[in-house]
């Protein structure tokens, strides 16, 4: 089993380089290992293991095995609450009336590992998209100045290469900031649609799975009906059909086990709170996005915070010479750069900004 997730560990090593922010990690970076890792379980238990063992009498177990999980199987929603073994024989597992019952089917089953590593890729676009765009320009900056021990004599070619090239584009790099923040607000979107996606996946289930487990933990045992067992039901029904001797069709019904559901059911209970404090952080990292857009005073106070070591009136400067993608860019730099290193660059650029030329 170490063997199948040490193929996600490759996910999880830093990045030399920092060219977006936390909650972006989280989504291509903490989201993807947690669904590839799920899709790995889930895989590892349905063509290693036995995912489905059902019980009916003529028909070799082998063949209907293979049958109820090709075709599904189903429940009865009504039959769900009940006492095991006197009024019902497992919950959702009852008679019932054709026309009458209503009959759940399952089918989502044996499309649960395809389903998570789709999820997966998705939550990786928005990141392949800003790599695509950016183009390792903060790497290119940065000119390994985030190292803690430079060369005197290469960290000041260095950082003259880095402010000349700050003052011959200054004012041209908005468009630069703005696809980053297209892609923050992909990120929203996605989150917010795989909600829906998954909920469409679960019939309509998923949107108060989270809630409705947390509500059934708190409820009296005689009252409550779990809603894992509605969602994810560990025993099922199946209705096998053949012709019998005399060429009548023949009905046989069986019993499924389906023991891939006690993993289904844990994952999506913790995908439902993932998904959640994600869209939650997500949503709150617009807000601020939004803050650095339309107020100055707040690129001010961050770029103040991010070069905490160089004088305010320097910062208070190169703040009021520059638009929102030269800051966008500083900011950037600032997360890699040596701070020592980073307060002179401020120091330099400021002093250049204000038309003095650097001893």
């Amino acid at each position: 089993m170490f063997d199948v997730f040490g193929s996600v560990k490759g996910l999880l090593k830093l990045d030399q380089v920092c060219i977006d922010n936390n909650i972006f990690r989280l989504h291509y970076k903490a989201t993807v290992v947690i669904l590839i890792a799920f899709s790995l379980l889930v895989t590892s238990r349905q063509y290693i293991g036995d995912p489905i063992d059902c019980i009916v009498d003529e028909i070799p177990l082998n063949v209907m095995d293979t049958y109820c999980w090709i075709y599904s199987t189903f429940t009865i929603p009504n039959r769900l609450t009940g006492i095991a073994g006197k009024d019902i024989a497992q919950p959702g597992v009852s008679s019932h009336v054709e026309g009458h019952d209503e009959v759940k089917y399952h089918k989502y089953y044996q499309w649960v590992c395809f389903v998570l590593f789709f999820q997966a890729m998705l939550f990786y676009v928005p990141r392949y998209l800003w790599k695509t765009w950016e183009a390792g320009r903060i790497k290119m900056l940065v000119l390994d100045l985030n190292m803690p021990v430079v060369n005197d004599e290469c960290k000041d070619e260095r950082k003259k290469i880095l402010v000349d090239y700050f003052i011959e584009n200054i004012n041209r790099h908005n468009f630069y900031a703005i696809r980053f923040f297209i892609c923050e607000v992909l990120n929203f979107i996605n989150v917010l649609g795989q909600i829906y996606f998954m909920d469409f996946f679960l019939d309509g289930e998923f949107s108060t799975y989270g809630s409705d487990v947390v509500r059934f933990t708190e409820m009296e045992p005689e009252e409550r009906g779990d809603p894992m067992a509605r969602v994810f039901p560990k025993v099922t029904k199946c209705t096998f059909h053949k012709y019998g001797p005399s060429g009548s069709v023949q009905k046989f019904d069986g019993l499924c086990v389906l023991p891939l559901n006690i993993v289904n059911e844990k994952i999506y209970v913790f995908l439902w709170f993932w998904f959640i404090i994600l869209t939650i952080l997500t949503g709150a990292s617009l807000v601020y996005r939004f803050a650095v857009v339309f107020m100055p005073k707040v690129r001010l106070y961050l770029l103040r915070a991010r070069s905490r070591l160089s004088a305010h009136d320097e910062v208070e400067l190169i703040s009021s010479k520059c638009q929102l993608g030269d800051w966008f860019i500083l900011y950037q730099l600032g997360k890699n750069i040596d701070p020592l290193i980073y307060k002179e660059i401020i120091s330099d650029l400021s002093l250049k900004l204000e038309g003095k030329e650097m001893v």
